[in-house]
């Protein structure tokens, strides 16, 4: 089954692309590559069942279970040792990529309180939209009974756009509701 996005990048967004930015094949159009959602733990050094709770809730949001990421380098400051467990990202592709973006835009940042839309400033020069989300309680498959503490994460959408122009064509066509 073909998820309703794809099927819009393909039908419309691909030949809108083409005729903006005047492209000569198809190939050249830019598309989501990959969306990498990261949660930080930084309670994990102290309670490492915070780590499993956090590893629980991103399973639910993403449909994949995540890698759990360790500390690079040693920080007395923080009480941390190198290569202990400090949180945990999953890397979304095709058809679960297609299907949490198209859940990201139309449910779940709506439910954000006072949301006026995305900044468009979020971009990094090479056609990728990193963006932060406060709590983890605007998805919908997040009971709120079941959470102990709100966390945030970060969310990056992967283009194969060169410039940041085509990138946020692209994620704006795809419904991603830039502020103002």
């Amino acid at each position: 089954m073909v998820n309703r996005l794809k099927e819009k990048y393909d039908n419309e967004i691909v030949p809108s692309l083409m005729e903006k930015f005047n492209y000569t094949s198809i190939m050249q159009a830019p598309k989501v590559d990959k969306i990498v959602i990261n949660m930080g733990v930084g309670d994990a050094v102290s309670n490492a069942k915070r780590l499993d709770e956090a590893v629980d809730e991103l399973t639910l949001i993403a449909g994949q279970k995540p890698v759990i990421t360790k500390a690079k380098k040693s920080i007395a400051g923080f009480r941390l040792r190198e290569g202990m467990a400090i949180g945990a990202k999953v890397t979304l592709r095709g058809q679960r990529m297609y299907e949490f973006l198209d859940k990201l835009v139309s449910v779940s940042l709506p439910r954000v309180r006072d949301f006026h839309g995305v900044s468009k400033r979020a971009f990094d020069g090479r056609g990728n939209y990193t963006l932060g989300i406060r709590e983890q309680l605007i998805f919908p498959e997040i009971d709120f009974d079941d959470v102990n503490k709100v966390r945030g994460m970060d969310i990056v959408i992967v283009t194969t756009a060169n410039t940041d122009e085509e990138s946020r064509e692209l994620l704006t066509q795809l419904g991603m509701p830039f502020a103002k």
